[in-house]
C-alpha cells in the first residue's frame, strides 16, 4: 500500500544539484556563438515556424561550455542536430528511424561527399555539422566524436523499437539504453576537440566508470539528446509519452507512487554523485603532458551535471516562461494530461514541437 495519495497536483523538485562542487558559469563567447548557430540550423527550415519557435525557446545552445569559441560552435551545432534528430524520429516506426540515422551515419563518414538529390534533411545537416567541426578537432577527438555518435543514434533506433512494441523496461535495463540514446558521449567529444587523449587513456576503465556516472547524474536529473527523468516529467506524463522516464519506470517496478519514485531517484542521484567524486581519486597518472589534458577533460565532466541542471531552468524546454521562479521554489503544477496536442501523424519538416507555456491552455480548451 503506498504511503501517500496517489493523487499529485504539484511537482517538487528537489534541489538534488546542491552539494555538487562545480558552480554554474557560462561561456563568454555564448552569446555570438549561439547567435551564430542558431541562424546556421534556421537556414534548414528544419520545422514549421510554430515549432522552430518552441524550438529557440530551448535556448539549447546553454548546454554546451567548451572554451575556445571554435570548439563552443561545434558544441552548439551539435546540440542543433540531437533535437532536430529527436524531433524527427520521436514519431516514426524503427525500420523508418534506421533510415533516418544511416543517412546521419553516412554523413558523418563521409563529410565531403555531396549528399543525393531528395534525401532527408538530417543527411546536410550533419554533413555541414561535421565539416566545420572537423576542421579544428584532433585525430583521436574525431574518432571518438564519430564513434560515439554512431552508438548514440544506433541506440535510436532501439528506442523506437521499444515504441513500437510498447516495451516497459526495468530500471536497469532502462539505465544501459538510456546511457546511450541520452546522446551523453558525443556531448562530452567537444571537450577533447584540441587533446590528444590515447586510446589506452580515453578507455581507461576508471575514466569509462567516471564518465558513466556524469551519464547517470544527467539522466536523472535531465541530458542531452529527448525524452528526461526528474524535470521533464511533468511535460511527458501531459503529453503521453513518459514510457521512457525513470519515475515512471521505479513506480511500476517498485509498486510505489509518484512521490516515493521521487524520493528513490534523488537518493540514487546522490549515490552517484559519491561515486563520482570517490571514483576521481583512482585517476592514474600517465605522466605530465596527459595528465593536464585528462585534468582539462575530466573537469569538463565534472562541469556537465551543473550545466545539465542550469539548463533544464534557463531554458524554456520543460517550464516554459517560468523556469526561473520555479528554480527558486522548486515547485510545479503538475500540465493536465493532453492527448490531441501533440499530432504525430505530422512528419519530418512538419512535426509539432511542444511550447510548454501552450500545454495548460490547450487543455482547458479541450476539457
Amino acid at each position: 500500500m503506498n504511503r501517500r495519495d496517489n493523487q499529485v497536483d504539484m511537482l517538487y523538485l528537489p534541489d538534488y544539484m546542491a552539494n555538487w562542487p562545480w558552480p554554474r558559469a557560462i561561456n563568454p563567447h555564448y552569446e555570438e556563438v549561439s547567435a551564430a548557430s542558431n541562424a546556421w540550423f534556421r537556414s534548414f527550415k528544419a520545422f514549421t515556424p510554430q515549432s522552430q519557435l518552441a524550438f529557440d525557446k530551448w535556448e539549447i545552445c546553454r548546454y554546451t561550455h567548451d572554451e575556445w569559441p571554435e570548439h563552443l560552435r561545434t558544441g552548439c551545432d551539435l546540440m542543433n542536430l540531437f533535437f532536430v534528430i529527436d524531433e524527427y524520429t520521436d514519431v516514426e516506426p524503427a525500420p523508418v528511424v534506421r533510415e533516418m540515422v544511416d543517412v546521419v551515419i553516412d554523413a558523418l563518414n563521409n563529410p565531403d561527399r555531396p549528399r543525393p538529390e531528395g534525401e532527408i534533411l538530417l543527411g546536410k545537416v550533419a554533413q555541414e555539422f561535421w565539416q566545420l567541426g572537423i576542421k579544428t578537432a584532433t585525430a583521436s577527438s574525431q574518432c571518438h566524436m564519430v564513434e560515439s555518435l554512431t552508438a548514440y543514434l544506433d541506440s535510436v533506433v532501439q528506442q523506437a523499437a521499444d515504441r513500437d512494441n510498447d516495451t516497459l523496461r526495468t530500471i536497469d535495463s532502462y539505465l544501459h539504453n538510456r546511457r546511450q540514446n541520452i546522446g551523453a558521449r558525443p556531448s562530452f567529444a567537444p571537450m577533447e576537440l584540441d587533446l590528444d587523449l590515447p586510446d589506452h587513456v580515453f578507455y581507461h576503465p576508471v575514466i569509462l566508470e567516471l564518465s558513466v556516472y556524469i551519464t547517470d547524474l544527467i539522466i536523472l536529473g535531465n541530458a542531452s539528446c529527448g525524452l528526461l527523468d526528474i524535470a521533464s516529467y511533468n511535460k511527458e506524463q501531459a503529453i503521453g509519452d513518459d514510457r521512457h522516464n525513470i519515475l515512471t519506470i521505479a513506480m511500476r517496478q517498485f509498486d510505489i507512487d509518484f512521490l516515493d519514485a521521487m524520493d528513490w531517484v534523488t537518493n540514487y542521484h546522490a549515490e552517484v554523485e559519491m561515486k563520482f567524486l570517490d571514483g576521481l581519486k583512482r585517476v592514474p597518472s600517465w605522466g605530465p603532458k596527459i595528465d593536464r589534458q585528462m585534468k582539462q577533460y575530466l573537469y569538463g565532466l565534472a562541469n556537465w551535471p551543473r550545466c545539465n541542471d542550469s539548463w533544464n531552468f534557463e531554458s524554456g524546454r520543460y517550464f516554459g516562461s517560468k523556469g526561473r521562479e520555479i528554480q527558486k521554489t522548486r515547485r510545479v503544477p503538475l500540465l493536465p494530461k493532453v492527448t490531441s496536442y501533440h499530432n504525430t501523424s505530422l512528419r519530418r519538416e512538419n512535426v509539432v514541437v511542444p511550447l510548454i507555456d501552450h500545454l495548460h491552455y490547450h487543455a482547458i480548451q479541450v476539457q
